[in-house]
């Protein structure tokens, strides 16, 4: 670990125009990161340490697939007790180091049929749902209406996973930090929702709102409540998304190859 002045002077060095946010037992993704250096978010003015296992708290720059880049090794939640404000502050960040492309990952529950522990989807919009106005007012949409993911991005990621199609569906950021009901989810799925979560959303969104090109991926970790056999577990939402983590770092890979 270096110190923030250091680090900072490192990355005007390499210069990096894209950014990896990883979720929940996603931090040895992308594997074939070659580091040159790293810092703790305790040591960056302004951001919090992850305190949810499975969220290292650490970023680190260098190269993959011939792409400089910057990997944030896991990120704060709201259910942490952060204000918006500091959730999206590694992104805020991130714009002042000239990052212009922002890829999130996340680990999420399923609710499409399609969607099995170990599938991936990248995101084609959202529903922000951690705000207590969410189920009574248009929350969480840039102010002209699009969605915040690139279409562009989108492409090239669906390009990237061969030999199936990549789903892109629709993912629902709720509060947490306990895992939804059946009746819960049984009503995101009449709103629409592909896959559900605890994150991304306020950070893809203020990316958009800070003038990046803006993509993200679940990884599938389980069917969501009353989708699945038994009761969901944090720790097996990191194993399975440790198990997975080989086949986001491939897809990731070969997106940066792409771009």
């Amino acid at each position: 670990m270096t110190s923030f002045d250091a680090f900072t002077a490192a990355v005007r060095a390499h210069g990096p125009r894209v950014a990896v946010v990883l979720g929940s037992g996603l931090g040895a993704v992308p594997h074939r990161f070659a580091e040159v250096a790293s810092i703790r978010f305790a040591d960056v003015p302004g951001l919090v340490a992850p305190s949810v296992h499975g969220h290292s708290g650490a970023i680190g720059l260098g190269e993959c697939a011939g792409v400089p880049l910057l990997v944030f090794r896991g990120r704060p939640h709201s259910y942490e007790g952060h204000s918006w404000d500091r959730v999206a502050a590694p992104v805020r960040l991130l714009a002042e180091w000239g990052v212009r492309t922002l890829i999130l990952t996340n680990a999420a529950g399923g609710i499409h049929d399609r969607l099995n522990p170990g599938d991936l989807m990248v995101l084609r919009d959202h529903l922000w749902l951690q705000t207590p106005q969410a189920v009574v007012g248009r929350i969480g949409k840039p102010s002209d209406g699009d969605a915040p993911y690139s279409p562009r991005l989108i492409e090239l990621l669906q390009q990237a996973e061969p030999g199936r199609e990549l789903l892109a569906g629709i993912y629902a950021a709720v509060t947490g930090p306990c895992y939804e009901t059946p009746a819960e989810i049984r009503a995101l799925q009449t709103w629409g929702a592909d896959a559900v979560g605890m994150s991304t959303a306020r950070e893809v969104q203020a990316g958009y709102e800070q003038g990046m090109e803006c993509a993200a991926v679940s990884c599938i970790t389980n069917r969501a409540a009353g989708l699945s056999a038994g009761p969901l577990h944090h720790d097996d939402v990191l194993k399975t998304a440790a198990a997975r983590s080989e086949v986001l770092a491939d897809l990731l890979e070969d997106f940066l190859r792409r771009l």
